[in-house]
C-alpha cells in the first residue's frame, strides 16, 4: 500500500473496511467453509458496487479508477482481503476484466463486463500456461488441462491462453461449452475454491478470440503480473494483521507477573518480524507501481515480489503461531485461517522457486540480447 493516499482512495478504503468488518468477520468466513461457492453472493455484489471489480476497466465500459492507475487502487482492496481473509473471487474477476477491457471486442466487453462489474457474474482465468490448440477455420480447437483454477466451478466465462502455430492466443470460453469439464479440487483455504478445467476438443469460434490471434504472449504475461501483484498485496495484508494480533496478545498475556511483551527474547523476534513485514510492504508496492505503469522491468519486479514475499509470509505467520503458544495451534483460534491464506498465495500462480527461475531467465535474456543483435 502507498504511504500517502488521495482523499478518494481513503474514502474508498474506509468503505471497503466497513463492509468487510460488517459482513466478513472470521465467524462468517468459518461459516462459509462448506458453501459451494465459498462466498456470499450478496456481499460480493455489494463489494462490486463499491468498485472492487471496476477499477481496471475504463469509464467508457462502466468502470473507472480513483487514481492515475486503477491497479494502485485495487491493491488496497487486495490487502484488506488479506487482513480479513475475506471470501470472494477478487483476483480472477479482475484479471479477466482487465484483459477484456484492454483487448476485448465491443461484443465481448458488452456481453461479459456488465455482469462482472455488477458482481452478478464471475469469470475465471485459466492460468499462465497455455493449453494446446489448433486452427479450425477462423476459430480454434482447444485440448489440455488447466489446474488449479480459482473460481472455475462458479465461473460463467473462462479466459484461456492457447498455444498454436508457434504463437499464443487468448480466448473467452463460456463455461457450458461442449467439451469443458470442471472438476472441483480440495483446497487448504476455507473459502477459496479451485478446480481442474479440462478441454476436450473444445471449439472456439473466431468471435471468442480476445485480441490478435497468435500474438497474445504479452497479454498472458500482463494477466500473470496483475494476478501476482494482487496476490502479493493480499499476503502482505495477512502478515500485517497477524503481526498486529500477536503484538496485542503479547501485551495482554502475562507470565510470572509480567506481560510476555516485556521479555527481551520475544521483543527481538517481533522486531525481526516487523523488519520482514516492511520489506514485503516495499517490494509489493514497487511491483504494483511497475505493473500499473507498464514499466519495462515489471515482469522482473513482479517475480521478485512473489519470490520474496511468498516464503516470508508463511514464515512470519508460523512464528506468530509459536509466539501465541498452545492457543495458536487450535482450531478455535483464527491464526490458522491466515496461515491457510498465506500458504495458498505462496503456492499458486508460480511458487517462489519458479519465480526466482523466471528472474534468472529474464536477466539471462537481457544479457544475451546485445550479443545476438551484434551478430
Amino acid at each position: 500500500m502507498e504511504l500517502e493516499l488521495s482523499d478518494e482512495q481513503q474514502v474508498f478504503l474506509d468503505a471497503t473496511r466497513r463492509l468487510l468488518a460488517a459482513e466478513c468477520p472470521p465467524s462468517a468466513v468459518r461459516a462459509l467453509e462448506h458453501h459451494p461457492d465459498g462466498f456470499d453472493a450478496g456481499t460480493w455484489e455489494r463489494g462490486a458496487g463499491l468498485g472492487w471489480t471496476s477499477l481496471l476497466v475504463p469509464e467508457a465500459d462502466g468502470g473507472g479508477a480513483l487514481s492515475r492507475h486503477g491497479l494502485s487502487d485495487l491493491v488496497l482492496v487486495a490487502e484488506e482481503f488479506g487482513r480479513t481473509v475475506a471470501p470472494g473471487p477478487l483476483l480472477p474477476v479482475n484479471v479477466v476484466a482487465d484483459a477484456l477491457a484492454r483487448r476485448g471486442t465491443d461484443a465481448q466487453r458488452g456481453q461479459v463486463l456488465p455482469g462482472l462489474l455488477s458482481g452478478s457474474a464471475v469469470a475465471a482465468w485459466c492460468g499462465r500456461h497455455p493449453v494446446a490448440g489448433r486452427r479450425d477455420g477462423d476459430g480454434l480447437v482447444l485440448s489440455g488441462t488447466c489446474s488449479p483454477v480459482e473460481a472455475a466451478d462458479r465461473a460463467d466465462h473462462l479466459l484461456v491462453g492457447v498455444a498454436h502455430d508457434g504463437g499464443t492466443s487468448q480466448v473467452l470460453v463460456p463455461a457450458g461449452t461442449a467439451g469443458v469439464t470442471v472438476t472441483p479440487m480440495a483446497g487448504l483455504d476455507l473459502v477459496r475454491r479451485f478446480a481442474e478445467v479440462r478441454f476436450d476438443e473444445v471449439r472456439v469460434p473466431a468471435d471468442g478470440v480476445v485480441g490478435e490471434p497468435g500474438a497474445a504472449s504479452a497479454d498472458v504475461e500482463r494477466a500473470l503480473q496483475v494476478a501476482c501483484v494482487l496476490q502479493c498485496a493480499e499476503m502482505v495484508g495477512v502478515m500485517d494483521h497477524v503481526l498486529s494480533m500477536t503484538i496485542e496478545y503479547l501485551g495482554d498475556r502475562w507470565s510470572f507477573g509480567r506481560p510476555l511483551a516485556s521479555y527481551q527474547a520475544l521483543k527481538h523476534r517481533v522486531a525481526d518480524d516487523r523488519v520482514v513485514l516492511e520489506t514485503c510492504h516495499a517490494i509489493a508496492t514497487g511491483a504494483a507501481r511497475a505493473v500499473a505503469a507498464e514499466q519495462d522491468d515489471a515482469a522482473e519486479l513482479t517475480s521478485a515480489a512473489k519470490a520474496w514475499i511468498g516464503p516470508r509470509a508463511t514464515e512470519l505467520v508460523q512464528d506468530c503461531v509459536q509466539l501465541h503458544g498452545g492457543i495458536g495451534v487450535t482450531w478455535e483460534h483464527d491464526l490458522h485461517l491466515y496461515l491457510r491464506r498465506a500458504t495458498t498465495g505462496r503456492a499458486t500462480h508460480g511458487t517462489p522457486q519458479e519465480h526466482a527461475d523466471r528472474i534468472a531467465a529474464l536477466l539471462l535474456d537481457e544479457r544475451a540480447a546485445p550479443a545476438g543483435a551484434a551478430a
